[in-house]
């Protein structure tokens, strides 16, 4: 029996149980085996792959979309991987193209590599920020952050979901209602007056704590939250910020985390991400936003 062409094989919905597939498939990259953030975009958002006749994936992505489940406001695409074996076959092209047919005309984020960014401006991207992927260990320096903290609790979550849509946008609570159980820590931070102001998360990734999402009224406030996350773990941090935050990115630097990459955030079908910048220091993870 001949082998199917690559163009012949079809795209299928990806679940929770393809875990493994997709950590095999980023292992096979380079990439981290991500099980644990697989999950969860396997599970609040929808997963896309190819599967291979010989075994695992050909490649896979996830999309991740927020508002009402009849109108997505946004759609976040991420973790678009193709196996080495078949890279440079067209194949994240089709697959792609498939993906951006299923959304119609949604409006869609992501966050491109260097080696991804020419292929999805050939499909329609733009490129409208950047964000700065930082990572090392946390050693406090200097004058501490001065906004109080603390850790979040179940009567939080009405305000913090009130204080995301003002910043993020469109509707993310099937993401962030799952936030206590994918993360370690989940903090909050208020004014004198007791109105929440911030919030931010710290989850393992591998041998890190990846900070996001990372929100807050000013700069003191998000540094108050990373330096609260960071007295909580010994493992390195990583996060993923927005260069427009250049007093935060500076500060991080200067308590020993150090500058990894860029990443191009690019959208299709609308001219900026919705919300307000200001107060959107880094997304959950980059494959979500």
């Amino acid at each position: 029996m001949s082998t199917p062409s690559l163009a012949d094989l079809p795209v299928r919905r990806l679940t929770p149980r393809d875990v493994k597939l997709c950590a095999d498939l980023s292992e096979d990259r380079g990439w981290p085996r991500e099980e644990h953030k697989w999950g969860l975009l396997l599970s609040a958002g929808q997963g896309y792959g190819i599967d291979d006749p010989a075994g695992g994936l050909v490649a896979a992505c996830t999309v991740t979309s927020y508002g009402t489940s009849e109108r997505p406001e946004l759609a976040a695409i991420g973790m678009v991987l193709v196996a080495g074996r078949h890279a440079r076959q067209g194949v994240g092209r089709r697959l792609m193209q498939e993906i951006l047919a299923l959304l119609e005309a949604s409006p869609i984020a992501l966050h491109a590599t260097p080696n991804g960014q020419p292929l999805y401006e050939e499909l329609g991207f733009k490129t409208v920020g950047r964000a700065e992927m930082v990572r090392g260990p946390f050693r406090a320096s200097g004058p501490a952050p001065s906004v109080p903290t603390r850790a979040a609790t179940a009567e939080d979550l009405p305000a913090l979901l009130r204080l995301d849509a003002e910043v993020f946008g469109p509707d993310r609570t099937h993401m962030l209602t799952r936030l206590p159980a994918f993360a370690d820590q989940l903090r909050v931070a208020e004014s004198p007056s007791g109105e929440l102001i911030g919030y931010a998360a710290a989850w393992p990734n591998m041998d890190t704590h990846v900070i996001g999402p990372l929100v807050a009224q000013d700069t003191e406030t998000a540094k108050s939250l990373v330096a609260s996350l960071a007295a909580g773990t010994d493992r390195d941090l990583r996060t993923d910020i927005d260069v427009r935050h250049e007093e935060l990115l500076t500060w991080i630097k200067s308590q020993g985390v150090a500058p990894i990459t860029f990443n191009a955030v690019m959208t299709r079908g609308i001219p900026e991400l919705p919300g307000d910048w200001k107060r959107r220091f880094a997304p959950l993870t980059v494959a979500a936003g």
